[in-house]
């Protein structure tokens, strides 16, 4: 998906975003949650952990998900 293409998602889309991380580590890792939002230099997306901040230049991939299994009952 392009940034465009992720500009034109509605917020609270599930996705899965590839980014590229910087640092000593120089990998790469995702984000699975909610859109949240879309600017011209970043988007937001609402994991589990938190939100996540991710620069678009430092996007990788990114697709739609379907949405979270429903937990089951212990």
């Amino acid at each position: 998906m392009t940034p465009a293409e992720l500009r034109a998602l509605p917020p609270g889309t599930r996705v899965v975003v590839r980014y590229r991380l910087h640092g000593d580590s120089h990998g790469a890792t995702d984000a699975l949650g909610d859109l949240i939002a879309v600017g011209p230099v970043s988007c937001t997306v609402a994991t589990r952990r938190g939100e996540v901040v991710i620069a678009i230049a430092d996007i990788v991939a990114a697709k739609t998900v379907p949405p979270a299994p429903e937990r089951r009952p212990r």
